[in-house]
């Protein structure tokens, strides 16, 4: 038996796609300081908003506006750098808003993560943040982030 080879290689793709319009009414809604959800024909609510349920399969129906607060369900704290990333450490949540069935993910900002004990007891499963959106919207997911609830 032999060492393992690796190969290393860098990929960068630029590409573009187009959102449609459930995905562009998403975004729009966070030029607006709103977050849309759409439901689903057994009444959940889909955030962000899908045009299918990731159950059924079924086209999703009515939009629904869910709150700005929430708590957190997951999240994760990036130590390394990654090219087209925030410095970090930065950390990445995955909240489940008021309102909404499915957690929406963003970064969160306001919390000294340097102390990596400390933070991980911070954001811990549960945690309440709120939504805080950016004063100069363009529709992205850049427009709007966490922070934790005081």
């Amino acid at each position: 038996m032999t060492d393992a080879k690796f190969y290393e290689q860098t990929w960068d793709l630029q590409y573009k796609h187009a959102l449609g319009e459930t995905t562009s009414r998403f975004l729009e809604g966070l030029t607006q300081q709103k977050i849309w959800g759409r439901r689903t024909t057994d009444g959940r609510v889909l955030v962000p908003a899908r045009s299918y349920d990731d159950q059924t399969h079924m086209p999703t129906g009515e939009w629904v506006e869910v709150g700005n607060s929430g708590t957190i369900e997951m999240f994760t704290i990036v130590y390394e750098p990654f090219k087209g990333l925030p410095v970090p450490p930065y950390a990445l949540v995955y909240v489940l808003l008021e309102g909404a069935d499915t957690a929406l993910v963003g970064y969160l900002k306001g919390l000294d993560l340097k102390n990596q004990k400390d933070a991980i007891a911070a954001l811990g499963i549960g945690t309440k943040v709120y939504v805080h959106f950016s004063k100069t919207p363009v529709g992205s997911a850049a427009d709007y982030w966490f922070e934790l609830s005081k």
